[in-house]
């Protein structure tokens, strides 16, 4: 019973040190996609944290506080992404909310290229004048 107390110890420190890269690299990290992931990173492993205390102290509370934290932390990246995805958007002119399909595909739709029709297979060794005949229905 020692030795599965003091395997749970150094797993409970490694798991510590690990949420500490993840704080340094949620700082550093480039992209605000790394810093989200980071701090998913962050409550996974405090909520592996919480349970394997839970194990070493036997308090069965504790997994209550787990799950009630498990929750908190889901909850957390999703709104984070929300936000991040609605900056993103803003940047790229892209509309969100109420109506933003209807009117992004109205734009999409305006300032895109007419679609190709693709009935017909490209045949791979066709030349480009072949290929092109082959997409606007003419013949040279």
């Amino acid at each position: 019973m020692d030795t599965y107390r003091t395997f749970l110890l150094g797993s409970m420190v490694f798991i510590a040190i690990l949420i500490i890269i993840a704080v340094i690299r949620s700082a550093i990290g480039p992209t605000m996609t790394d810093r989200i992931i980071c701090v998913n990173m962050i409550g996974t492993m405090t909520i592996v944290e919480i349970a394997m205390l839970s194990i070493y102290k036997d308090e069965d509370y504790l997994v209550d506080v787990c799950l009630i934290y498990a929750m908190i932390s889901f909850l957390s990246v999703v709104i984070l992404t929300k936000i991040y995805t609605g900056v993103y958007l803003e940047k790229k002119g892209i509309k969100s909310g109420p109506g933003a399909i209807r009117h992004n595909l109205r734009h999409q739709v305006s300032t895109d290229k007419p679609p190709v029709s693709h009935d017909e297979p490209r045949s791979a060794d066709a030349t480009p004048g072949e290929a092109k005949a082959a997409e606007t229905g003419t013949k040279d």
